[in-house]
């Protein structure tokens, strides 16, 4: 790697830090942003979330906005999550076209719900709950992602996301806006760093109550490397989610007010055909999963196991990537 390059990599994790610094004296809130942290499709999600260096098709909106440029196709992506026995929906769609000779432009929309709550604010009566005064709301959460990204050479790839967020409760709700910038480099496409740098100049939601609150920055850093194996590919992978909110008891490690979780995860890949996955998420949940490559299409599935004294019941996660592969849709290049 150019010494350019490794500026603008120390660049940006330096201001990442700068800012969370200044930040962190207006009082940011924990967990603000976490349902942002779950993740999207069922081969990173089966790999424990280690994905932000390996990534390379229309997820890479939400994992690392660099690695969009990867594609060179249009792309179309769906992703089904009912967790905690059905309780929690939690659903992804994302769209990705190849822009020119070396970029790309994308749009990805998460939704996270739990639907039909009994309200009983207005329901006492008595002192006693009154059944036919029990209404019934939802809480929601969206964001969405639009994605820029472009590939400076065949290793070094850079871009953005401008995130929106929109939050509700009963008849509460709160709107935000954010940034992420995305870097990778990869090595003889055998060796592969990226990092993601998540709400880089500070999220602000504003609830309609004026609450305000804060999301603060997160550095994704991650790593994978592919080796070849029995007609396959074997390909380990580690990320590290580095924040700056004084997490101390539910990060893996930390410095201070600086947290470190670790994703880890493996995958097999026999004659780009058939995958199977495994791994181990910064909640301490293991993973497994498996996918198949499929004229045009994708179809990857994983399983989240949760541990613990509550009963959280687990994790089925099934998502598709359709490629319109076809030479009319493919990126033009340069002769």
């Amino acid at each position: 790697m150019s010494l350019k390059k490794l500026y603008v990599l120390a660049l940006c994790l330096f201001s990442i830090m700068l800012v969370s610094d200044a930040r962190s004296q207006e009082g940011g809130n924990k967990y603000a942003g976490e349902f942002l942290a779950i993740g999207v499709g069922g081969r990173p999600l089966g790999m424990g979330g280690a994905y932000v260096a390996l990534v390379n098709d229309v997820t890479s909106g939400y994992w690392n906005p660099s690695l969009l440029s990867q594609i060179n196709y249009p792309q179309f992506s769906l992703m089904h999550d009912e967790r905690f026995g059905n309780l929690v929906n939690y659903d992804y769609g994302a769209v990705g076209f190849p822009f020119g000779k070396d970029a790309s432009l994308g749009l990805s929309v998460i939704r996270m719900g739990i639907d039909d709550i009994p309200d009983t604010r207005n329901a006492y009566v008595n002192g006693r709950i009154d059944p036919n005064l029990v209404t019934r709301f939802s809480t929601t959460d969206y964001a969405f992602y639009l994605t820029y990204a472009k590939k400076h050479d065949e290793n070094f790839s850079y871009g953005a996301n401008l995130k929106i967020i929109r939050r509700n409760i009963a008849e509460e709700s709160a709107w935000g806006l954010g940034l992420d910038l995305g870097v990778s480099y990869n090595i003889n496409n055998k060796i592969f760093f990226g990092a993601n740098l998540q709400d880089i100049t500070t999220t602000y939601l504003s609830w309609s109550t004026g609450k305000k609150e804060v999301i603060t920055p997160t550095a994704k850093i991650g790593s994978a490397y592919k080796i070849p194996l029995f007609d396959g590919t074997l390909t380990p992978a580690m990320d590290f989610d580095v924040r700056f909110e004084n997490r101390r008891e539910s990060a893996n490690a930390n410095l201070g007010p600086v947290s470190f979780d670790m994703h880890a995860g493996i995958e097999y890949t026999f004659k780009d055909m058939f995958s199977i996955r495994t791994g181990y998420n910064d909640i301490g949940n293991l993973t497994l999963g498996a996918g198949v490559k499929l004229p045009k299409l994708n179809i990857d599935y994983s399983f989240a196991k949760f541990d613990g004294d509550a009963d959280l019941g687990n994790t089925h996660r099934i998502s598709l990537i359709f490629t319109l592969e076809e030479e009319k849709f493919q990126r033009k290049l340069e002769k």
